[in-house]
């Protein structure tokens, strides 16, 4: 019995062992893509969350009248201003919902993603709209892969939470944007609203001026009545 009992704990010991791996593991997964928030919040739970749905239901969700209510494009479009000639890079692109719309007001469009399938569609999109002046560019997680001063504006929206090591990849937004051009992001405000991600992945304003700041941005302006659900921060 003694031996049958050591045996047993064996075992027993062996898969605790083995599960404090697995477990191991995972939390340098998940170190590799956390970023800081007053506490912490993780860039890979915010992109699991989205991507719980199939392209096809985002595609469908992104280009919905719903978001059309919420978004707003017109008026965003209103607060960009006179865009016509404008380089634009729209991160986070997806199904071109903006990058449609900032191309047929005269601007020359790179709607980059960090995914294939969007990607793809939206060049299926480019080619049915025969639009000339937008172009798909796939980017890495950590890079936005823009060539120095090629910009005049970035424009992000609901996409900035989704991205890990903030103040290093908005370093190389700076560096890849024209002296006197902006970046304009618009994420939701961390509140509870009908729309957008779970609390915890949204991000406050404060927080998204002082990574901001701590990447070279030394003029940042915040709106808060343009859109009912979002703010729009634009930075130089």
């Amino acid at each position: 019995m003694k031996k049958i009992a050591f045996i047993i704990t064996f075992f027993l010991w062996l898969g605790c062992k083995n599960n404090h791996h697995v477990s191991g593991t995972d939390q340098v997964k998940e170190n590799v893509h956390e970023h800081h928030e007053d506490g912490q919040s993780k860039h890979s739970s915010a992109n699991e969350h989205m991507l719980r749905s199939s392209i096809k239901d985002l595609i469908e969700r992104f280009e919905s009248p719903e978001r059309d209510a919420y978004q707003q494009p017109q008026k965003v479009l209103e607060y960009l201003g006179d865009i016509q000639g404008q380089t634009i890079m729209d991160i986070g692109a997806g199904s071109g919902y903006f990058s449609v719309k900032l191309a047929e007001k005269g601007a020359t469009v790179i709607a980059a993603d960090v995914d294939d399938e969007f990607q793809e569609f939206l060049k299926n999109r480019i080619k049915k709209n025969n639009l000339k002046n937008i172009e798909t560019r796939k980017i890495p997680y950590d890079s936005p892969k823009l060539k120095e001063k090629e910009a005049d504006m970035v424009f992000i929206v609901n996409t900035y939470h989704h991205i890990e090591n903030r103040i290093e990849y908005f370093a190389k937004v700076k560096k890849g944007t024209k002296s006197n051009g902006d970046l304009v992001i618009i994420d939701f405000f961390k509140t509870d609203i009908p729309v957008g991600p779970p609390l915890n992945h949204k991000l406050s304003i404060d927080v998204v001026v002082n990574e901001l700041k701590k990447a070279g941005y030394t003029s940042v302006n915040v709106n808060v009545d343009l859109l009912p659900y979002q703010y729009i921060i634009k930075a130089k």
